[in-house]
């Protein structure tokens, strides 16, 4: 009997010893599946909050670039990339490149364009860092004609022009109102006006017109002189001998005569100029908008805004005179008008060798290349004489 009790009491022992070691193993094991679905838990969490981070960064980005653009991009598209699928077996995709070249970059643009004024300046104002172009480029003079109507004198300077293509240009700026066609498509005015705006004398308009020349005149970047022109000019000598007198020409001819203020300029509204000052004057934030608020009668802005600005900010580069030979001397608000029985051949030559003045520091006789005013009952006499007086042709 004692012995069936100790040998249960030894059952009891066991048992309850292999029961403490599974209840061991029982936590042992729970803690181990607690710490690995901690572990995993933790990880899968990270792992989604950095997903959903970084997915939020990429809708932050693609929300900016969507909706804030850079304001300008300032270079053009290298290549465009057409995409046509084939008729072949694969049915795979083709993409033909059409590269854009230097000579498209160069082409001349078109005088008639769609920018407001804003637009026309800024992107004619744009300059390369880059000095030497990778290209031959044969410098032109651009020819600004500002005008009411027409040129009246067109036949003269059809014959002055003839013969020299691509060393010059043509801009006109007629009054809005003038709606008339009469150039024909073999003439050298032919499609050369420019969008206009309604200019007065002697207010700021004026000098807008002028800017509005020069602007579209920089958009071709052959153009390296820079010629204001009226309906009533002519020219006094052939194109070869302008062309060579501006191009080689160390200065720029803008008049300037000094008044009781050494500050305030007045002089000629008939200007030749080179390419910088023609970028300068385009881009002037500081004088114009003043002579804008403040020239009013008796100042007139055609008279004194070049003068001072260009004195003042680049009289180094400037000569103080002007290469456009007008009459003064009876006095008025408006210069001399010659008609046809004014001119002859003596009037001309004084025209064109009775001045001196000075020419790269050397005195010379050659002072002016143009003249004004001369009306359209002026031009059979001037084509009567150009051939062998100026040498036309």
């Amino acid at each position: 009997m004692k012995n069936n009790k100790d040998q249960q009491g030894k059952v009891s022992s066991y048992l309850k010893f292999i029961n403490d070691k599974l209840y061991s193993l029982n936590f042992l094991a729970y803690n181990l599946v607690f710490g690995c679905g901690l572990f995993v838990g933790i990880t899968l969490t990270f792992c989604l909050k950095n997903f959903a981070f970084n997915f939020q960064i990429q809708q932050f980005q693609n929300q900016f670039f969507s909706f804030n653009p850079p304001p300008h991009d300032f270079s053009p598209p290298i290549l465009s990339i057409n995409s046509t699928t084939s008729n072949d077996h694969n049915n795979q995709t083709k993409f033909s490149i059409n590269r854009n070249s230097l000579e498209d970059f160069l082409k001349i643009p078109m005088a008639m364009h769609d920018m407001n004024g804003d637009e026309l300046l800024w992107r004619a104002s744009l300059v390369p860092m880059i000095d030497k172009t990778p290209f031959k480029q044969t410098p032109k003079i651009a020819f600004m004609f500002l005008t009411k109507g027409p040129v009246l004198l067109a036949p003269l300077w059809e014959k002055f022009f003839k013969g020299n293509e691509g060393l010059y240009s043509i801009y006109i700026h007629p009054s809005p109102s003038f709606n008339q066609t009469l150039y024909n498509q073999s003439s050298v005015f032919y499609g050369r006006r420019i969008p206009s705006k309604e200019t007065k004398w002697g207010e700021t308009s004026m000098i807008e017109a002028e800017r509005r020349l020069l602007a579209n005149a920089l958009l071709d970047f052959s153009n390296q002189r820079f010629v204001l022109l009226s309906e009533s000019c002519i020219p006094l000598f052939n194109f070869s001998t302008i062309y060579t007198y501006l191009m080689n020409s160390k200065k720029t001819f803008v008049e300037t005569n000094m008044l009781k203020d050494s500050q305030w300029k007045k002089g000629s509204q008939w200007f030749q100029i080179d390419r910088y000052l023609a970028l300068h004057i385009i881009s002037d934030k500081t004088y114009f908008p003043r002579f804008k608020k403040n020239c009013n009668s008796p100042c007139y802005s055609d008279e004194h805004y070049l003068p001072t600005f260009i004195s003042n900010e680049f009289g180094k580069r400037n000569s103080n005179r002007t290469l456009t030979w007008v009459d003064w001397s009876k006095g008025g608000p408006h210069p001399s008008t010659f008609i046809g029985n004014d001119v002859t051949i003596e009037f001309l030559e004084r025209l064109r060798f009775g001045s001196t003045c000075e020419y790269n520091g050397i005195r010379t006789t050659t002072c002016h290349l143009f003249a004004r005013k001369f009306p359209l009952d002026a031009l059979d006499t001037l084509v009567k004489y150009a051939p062998k007086l100026m040498q036309f042709n």
